[in-house]
């Protein structure tokens, strides 16, 4: 027997037309989001894991800097043994750095911090308790993993996080980079000096990082949690890959990040004596060099924001190369007579390393996009800056001055100048594939 027709008021006239009903199936239930972190707590609480692990990406190796003479000493470490633990750093930034993206693509960000930050403070700690130098060397690659793995998730994270405030997070978690990185380079050697050991120097940088796990572990449980609650609830297509290597967008952010890393790794390693060439007591040249660190603190919180807010990067990527450039002249030509000065502009100088920690998650659509970024600019830009301290080196112990040194760093700037050309309009790696 056939059901009657249905009945359905039209909506302007009000007149009733008969229409057949169709056999349909039901629409299956909405699937529930994974529940994930509320925004008030969750957001909070991941800023403040970002701060807590941006606080110990340099001070196992700032610290390990200030105290190098005495580790040196203290383990009977030869020369070369000494240049491999000064260089391991940028190796392993680049070489391990390069798998996180793997790591990603199989487990939450947040396990993977756990896991990273743990490995920084277990190395941090076992280098300290040893005798032996290749077992301090070994212990120093594990602390150095975990901030590798480290360096490529933050800008990940922001952009999957705080995608309203990329300028603003990326600024405050650079800002805490700095920060630990001047205290560790302070504080080491009086800490050493407080404890009458160079142990205590480094081992009390493994505290700060078990205190940046702590976290990530409801942070990790949750994630875990919803993983399992969306298993077999949807089938959803796996993001496709994106490969920066292949695109020039992605070069262009190594070559940048490769640049700027460059100087700044050879800054580090031989302002001091320049300034002690031109004169200065070491004390007085260990505090000039701590006073590109210290002013660069303002810098990266400020430039971060500063480039969210352009439509395109050119003023900053000219006005950076301008100050680095002054500076660089003025340290070769008048480096005592102007030393304030040359610092100051070298601290603005340095925002090129904000910037391009920023520009990463301006320059891709998704958190995918932005971890394969990070990975590929980071990585490849570090094997570029292991060259820079190594060839200043060259070059001033080749012709006994800076005048050669400070012209290839110049024409370092020169590079990274034209790559952040490429890099200043906007634009997505997502969008080269």
């Amino acid at each position: 027997m056939t059901p009657p027709p249905t009945v359905i008021a039209e909506p302007v006239t009000g007149a009733a037309r008969p229409r057949p009903t169709v056999d349909v199936a039901p629409a299956p239930a909405p699937v529930a989001p994974a529940p994930g972190p509320k925004p008030a707590t969750g957001g909070l609480l991941v800023l403040a894991g970002m701060l807590l692990v941006a606080l110990n990406l340099r001070a196992a190796v700032t610290s390990l800097g200030a105290l190098l003479g005495e580790v040196r000493t203290g383990l009977g470490l030869s020369g070369a043994m000494a240049g491999l633990v000064t260089t391991l750093p940028t190796i392993a930034f680049a070489g391990l750095g390069a798998l996180t993206p793997w790591l990603v693509r199989r487990y939450a960000p947040a396990r993977v911090l756990v896991v990273a930050m743990t490995a920084l403070a277990v190395g941090q700690v076992l280098r300290v308790v040893t005798d032996s130098a290749l077992v301090f060397v070994a212990t120093s690659a594990l602390a150095l993993a975990g901030i590798a793995v480290a360096n490529i998730l933050l800008p990940m994270l922001v952009k999957q996080h705080f995608p309203h405030r990329t300028g603003l997070v990326t600024g405050a978690y650079t800002m805490a980079l700095t920060t630990g990185t001047t205290v560790a380079a302070a504080s080491a050697v009086p800490v050493a000096h407080a404890f009458g050991s160079w142990r205590a120097g480094l081992g009390v940088w493994a505290g700060l990082a078990a205190l940046a796990v702590l976290p990530w572990v409801p942070l990790a449980l949750r994630a875990r949690a919803a993983r399992r609650a969306a298993t077999g609830a949807v089938a959803v297509a796996a993001p496709a890959r994106v490969r920066p290597a292949r695109t020039r967008l992605g070069w262009a952010m190594a070559v940048y990040f490769g640049a700027q890393s460059l100087s700044g790794y050879a800054i580090m390693g031989w302002l001091a004596q320049l300034f002690r060439d031109a004169g200065f007591r070491p004390e007085t040249a260990g505090l000039l060099l701590a006073g590109v660190t210290a002013l660069g603190v303002p810098v990266a919180l400020l430039m971060p924001t500063l480039a969210g807010r352009l439509r395109t990067l050119r003023p900053l990527v000219f006005g950076l190369t301008a100050f680095s450039a002054v500076s660089y002249l003025g340290l070769a030509l008048a480096p005592r007579g102007g030393a304030l000065l040359w610092v100051a502009l070298l601290a603005l100088g340095q925002g090129a390393f904000p910037l391009i920690l920023t520009t990463i998650g301006l320059r891709a659509r998704t958190a995918e996009g932005t971890v394969a970024l990070s990975a590929f600019a980071q990585s490849t830009g570090y094997v570029i800056a292991a060259l820079g301290p190594l060839l200043v080196g060259v070059l001033y112990e080749a012709t006994g001055g800076w005048t050669a040194p400070i012209g290839f760093l110049l024409v370092a700037l020169a590079v990274q100048t034209g790559a952040g050309l490429v890099i200043a309009r906007p634009r997505f790696v997502e969008d080269e594939r």
